[in-house]
């Protein structure tokens, strides 16, 4: 196949705007162009690579599998020009990290020292929920990950960088507030509101209450720490999340952080990757940054982080 670079460009930038003019516009060339570099792929494909239906564009199979070796190649010019940049003593590119939700509390921190010491380059962040993470990784989209709860079913490396303890919030005037020592058994008595089913945070929360023989009684699911907090505020519920979640003084949001037996839970976040995965230079500066610097983050309620 005489297939050029630039029709994969003009091909993936259809493909992510749904149009011609959107791909034309993006790739700073006229429509017209895109129409003949996309009409002279297909003929060296052999196979038709999208279909047009009200207006819309839609991948066929061919296109489709187009697609994911264009990314693949993409990514590795990106990651040769990298390198070249790097043998010329230059530190930028792209660099590509997926979080889950509670991670965006102090992963955003580690990033912008990073991107004080390298200016240059350009930082695509994505965060989700567990699910949209593992689908990420999964398909290999981006450098690095991080999570508190690896998957067990995947080939991935893992590395443990920071404590993620699990604690019990209650609004600031429960009655409950200011004791000490509170035996487990007390809440179950409570409504419980919670991450929802899935999560990083609800997997290590079942998990204790599972390993102890205990069922908390569930009022609501959630998918958003901030949505539990305001629940929580108003007086609806008793959770357990993560401390990074909170700010350092709960009182502030009007919470309570409880002194209950068998808490906090102790669990971490991680670092994960594929395994052979072969990291871009300025990724694997990263990586290097987190380790070095995580200990910059403040402390949380005693807990060093």
């Amino acid at each position: 196949m005489n297939i050029t670079f630039r029709q994969l460009q003009l091909f993936l930038a259809l493909a992510e705007h749904g149009s011609i003019s959107a791909a034309a516009r993006a790739c700073h060339v006229t429509q017209p162009t895109v129409s003949m570099q996309l009409r002279e792929l297909a003929e060296n494909v052999g196979l038709p690579l999208y279909e047009v239906i009200r207006k819309r564009v839609f991948l066929t199979e061919a296109g489709r599998l187009l697609q994911q070796s264009a990314q693949v190649m993409q990514k590795e010019l990106e990651v040769f020009g990298q390198r070249i940049d790097q043998l010329r003593g230059l530190q930028r590119g792209r660099l590509r990290v997926a979080v889950v939700s509670t991670a965006k509390y102090f992963v955003p921190n580690l990033l912008g020292a990073f991107c004080h010491r390298y200016p240059d380059v350009d930082v695509s962040l994505s965060i989700l929920n567990r699910d949209g993470v593992l689908q990420r990784l999964r398909s290999n989209e981006d450098d690095l990950y991080v999570m508190s709860n690896p998957p067990q079913d995947m080939d991935v490396t893992t590395e443990a960088f920071l404590p993620n303890p699990l604690v019990v919030v209650v609004h600031i005037n429960h009655p409950l507030a200011s004791s000490q020592q509170i035996p487990l058994d007390t809440l179950m008595g409570e409504r419980f509101i919670l991450r929802e089913q899935g999560s990083g945070t609800r997997r290590a929360c079942d998990r204790h209450f599972a390993a102890l023989g205990l069922q908390p009684n569930i009022r609501m699911e959630l998918g958003s720490n901030e949505a539990i907090k305001h629940s929580v505020a108003a007086n609806l519920g008793v959770s357990v999340l993560s401390r990074h979640t909170l700010h350092s003084d709960p009182a502030v949001d009007g919470l309570a952080v409880l002194d209950v037996v068998g808490f906090p839970v102790e669990s971490n976040w991680y670092i994960v990757q594929p395994c052979g995965k072969l990291l871009p230079p300025i990724a694997a500066e990263f990586l290097q940054h987190l380790r070095e610097h995580v200990g910059t983050l403040p402390r949380i309620n005693g807990v060093d982080t």
